[in-house]
């Protein structure tokens, strides 16, 4: 996985509550076998109309979010089935940040296991962020390392995380390279019990 500490990006603000995993990536998109080029079919029903076409009134269709690496997001976010796949199509499509007051538990575990950083705040800040962010592009920088979001009006938001994600998130570890930070001590452990 590729490491992520600082990602300073316009901010997509998709205001929408209980954004489930067929939405974001829908069903009839499962048939792949590797993790890549989900990111074509994100959110697809609402980005696209019958005939393919691009719905002009759907967030990620708006020219001003392109190559945004953040979303945020409204309570609920990742609710639904417990597929994988909604994780990296997120990826996928560039964004490596989420922004949300609440997540499904597998869906936010499955953005850690990915290399996505998950982040929960308040609604409260959420809706300050969406608000601004549907006003005009709002560019905000997360470090994951200070577990801070800053504004570019200097405003400063604390968001926590578990230090077993953070260290495999800084480290672009999944949890088999975190294992092989311990073959020493595994190797002696088979060694001794042969």
């Amino acid at each position: 996985m590729k490491p992520i500490n600082e990602v300073t990006s316009i901010m997509t603000p998709l205001d929408r509550s209980n954004v489930d995993t067929d939405q974001i990536i829908s069903k009839e998109f499962l048939k792949r076998i590797e993790r890549t080029g989900f990111g074509k079919y994100l959110f697809y029903h609402w980005r696209f109309d019958a005939d393919g076409k691009p719905k002009e009134d759907f967030v990620l269709n708006d020219p001003r979010f392109a190559g945004s690496e953040i979303i945020v997001a409204r309570e609920n976010f990742g609710c639904g089935s417990s597929r994988e796949h909604a994780p990296w199509a997120i990826l996928d499509y560039g964004f490596r940040v989420v922004i949300a007051p609440s997540y499904a538990d597998i869906f936010y575990n499955n953005c850690m296991k990915n290399g996505i950083l998950p982040i929960r705040l308040p609604e409260e800040e959420v809706e300050s962020l969406l608000e601004k962010g549907k006003e005009h592009p709002h560019e905000i920088a997360v470090s994951l390392e200070e577990q801070t979001i800053t504004e570019p009006d200097g405003t400063v938001r604390r968001f926590d995380i578990d230090p077993y994600w953070k260290e495999m998130l800084l480290n672009g570890w999944d949890e088999i390279a975190l294992t092989f930070k311990y073959e020493d001590h595994i190797r002696a452990y088979e060694e001794q019990h042969a």
